[in-house]
């Protein structure tokens, strides 16, 4: 191969490389955006007075995603289910999901399925329900969030009767017994976790950039470092 086409050719190679490094680089400042918007979002709906439970009623969950709400009803703890294999401060554990039945009876035979928080399990799925209990009437703040999209594969383990491998709707209102709200409170407090058999609340979703800025700028790093290879490589042909 001549000293001509080799330069071409690993000219044409890095063009192609640089080419793709700056479009992924693109795309994650795009990412970025998406990202500012979506917690320029979640910070107005936050700031907004809380709802009640009778007011969610006939709600389109797309706005209110991300509301405040009060919740003021009675738990029903012996239909509790836990959402296995969950991860808070690098310990495995399972978020307690507990149906509760709003007290001024605005939601009829409907149940209100309410994230209480997360709890401590060495294997990811097995905890004691009953010492995790709060007060039969539960009175908490709360942020409402969507069911998750439908997945493939079974709901529940097979591991355990009352945990969940995936959130699906209309199985936890056949383990429940009753039909559920279209939509998940997320219960708000203390997310630190003081005592292993108690719940601690799980944290509200990072408003923050995360790390779409400084992996774009890697993007761009790379593709300046293919082009200075490529000039480095074109002049060394040149002075030999």
């Amino acid at each position: 191969m001549s000293r001509r086409t080799s330069t071409i050719l690993f000219g044409v190679l890095t063009a192609v490389a640089a080419g793709v490094c700056v479009r992924l680089g693109i795309w994650q400042l795009d990412r970025l955006e998406q990202r500012r918007a979506q917690n320029a979002i979640v910070r107005a709906r936050g700031a907004a007075p809380p709802l009640s439970l009778a007011a969610l009623q006939g709600q389109d969950t797309s706005v209110t995603h991300w509301r405040r709400v009060t919740v003021r009803g009675v738990a029903e703890y012996d239909h509790e289910m836990v959402h296995a294999t969950r991860i808070q401060n690098g310990s495995p554990g399972v978020h307690l999901l507990t149906p509760v039945r709003p007290l001024d009876g605005s939601w009829g035979d409907t149940a209100i399925l309410v994230l209480r928080g997360y709890l401590y399990a060495a294997d990811g799925r097995t905890v004691d329900l009953g010492k995790a209990r709060e007060a039969d009437t539960l009175q908490l703040d709360a942020l409402l969030i969507s069911f998750p999209p439908p997945k493939a594969g079974a709901a529940r383990m097979q591991s355990g009767a009352r945990a969940m491998r995936l959130l699906n709707r209309d199985t936890l209102a056949t383990l429940t017994g009753r039909p559920l709200a279209p939509f998940i409170l997320l219960a708000l407090g203390d997310t630190i976790m003081l005592d292993i058999t108690r719940p601690s609340r799980v944290p509200p979703p990072s408003l923050t950039d995360g790390p779409h800025l400084s992996y774009a700028l890697q993007w761009f790093g790379f593709a300046m470092v293919f082009v200075i290879g490529f000039v480095v490589f074109a002049r060394g042909k040149r002075i030999r």
